[in-house]
């Protein structure tokens, strides 16, 4: 991950070290630093005596050169990557969680626009404007998506426009009824959309305009998308969307499937039924999972007879510590 590099302390280095550290981020951190001297005196022989002058100025831009009074800049860099025997560069990913650092986090699971309910968004809203939530987590599947289906489709669905202009719509009453930030989780059925590239139009795959995220942010200006089934941290608690554990599953409930899995205090949505699992291990430590009812519609076509209930979460956050209420709504009331 990239990193703030330089802190100039003399402003009479300012140019030489500035160049020095454009060509250490071009050429990469792996980069032996005499070889990377040795280009950047060919490149600039006119500002630089030698090559040593330079080797000198980037073992300062590294942090090598001690912390006497000439050390120009501190480094605040990744390791350089071991590779001692020279294998050839990789493309393995580097698997991160997105952090949220807001103190009251509302959630909101499985919306699947546009066959959302109503009432239970209704009932929803009313509850968590009490709370006051600063930041609010569309916590994947707010669309549905139904036209890029790999299963047979029912014509007489909406289209992907028509999606994408109730999704506006959504976004536009979300903002003007709470003052909060909201980040949007890609879930399975956005995943469609890049999975319908992949099949029908890999040659438009990374055209900036066709992202999933370009595509969304123009319609709801100021969301943040979080992608690549990235786990969410809370303080210690771990929110995903619910896909990225194929297979969850328990005779008791949801949550104890995931507890099984995660071992750590976590939230998910995806299955669209509210439940809580508990444990504690031999030092009294308490681990607890919880998984989301919906907010869509409970008996579609598709699958009319199901355990789905409607849903939501409230989360406050403070530090590492956390505090989750996990609401279900039946019968026109929040429980």
């Amino acid at each position: 991950m990239a990193r703030p590099l330089i802190h100039l302390m003399e402003n009479k280095f300012k140019t030489k070290a500035n160049l020095c550290a454009e060509y250490r981020e071009k050429f990469g951190w792996e980069m032996p630093t005499l070889k990377l001297s040795r280009i950047i005196y060919n490149d600039n022989k006119l500002l630089f005596n030698n090559v040593e002058n330079i080797r000198t100025t980037l073992r300062k831009i590294e942090g090598k050169a001690g912390k006497d009074k000439t050390t120009i800049i501190r480094k605040q860099m990744d390791p350089r990557p071991l590779n001692p025997y020279s294998l050839p560069s990789s493309d393995e990913t580097i698997y991160e969680p997105f952090i949220i650092k807001d103190k009251r986090l509302l959630v909101l699971s499985d919306i699947h626009i546009p066959y959302h309910s109503i009432d239970a968004i209704t009932l929803a809203f009313n509850w968590a404007k009490k709370q006051k939530p600063d930041a609010i987590l569309l916590n994947g599947d707010t669309l549905d998506f139904f036209g890029l289906s790999r299963y047979a489709k029912d014509p007489k669905k909406r289209s992907i426009s028509s999606e994408l202009e109730s999704f506006k719509d959504f976004v536009n009453i979300l903002k003007k009824t709470f003052n909060a930030k909201i980040y949007f989780k890609i879930g399975n059925h956005e995943e469609r959309y890049e999975h319908y590239l992949w099949m029908k139009a890999g040659e438009i795959i990374g055209v900036d305009e066709f992202d999933i995220s370009n595509i969304l942010k123009a319609r709801a200006e100021g969301i943040e998308v979080i992608k690549d089934k990235r786990i969410i941290k809370a303080g210690d608690l771990n929110i995903i969307h619910g896909h990225e554990y194929p297979g969850v599953f328990s005779p008791v409930n949801i949550a104890r499937g995931l507890f099984t899995k995660a071992k750590v205090s976590a939230m998910q949505g995806h299955n669209h039924q509210s439940s809580e699992h508990s444990e504690s291990d031999m030092n009294g430590k308490i681990t607890t999972t919880w998984s989301l009812g919906c907010l869509s519609e409970l008996h579609p076509l598709y699958m009319p007879l199901n355990k789905w209930n409607h849903g939501f979460a409230f989360v406050e956050i403070d530090g590492e510590d956390f505090q989750v209420q996990n609401k279900r709504i039946y019968k026109g009331k929040v429980l």
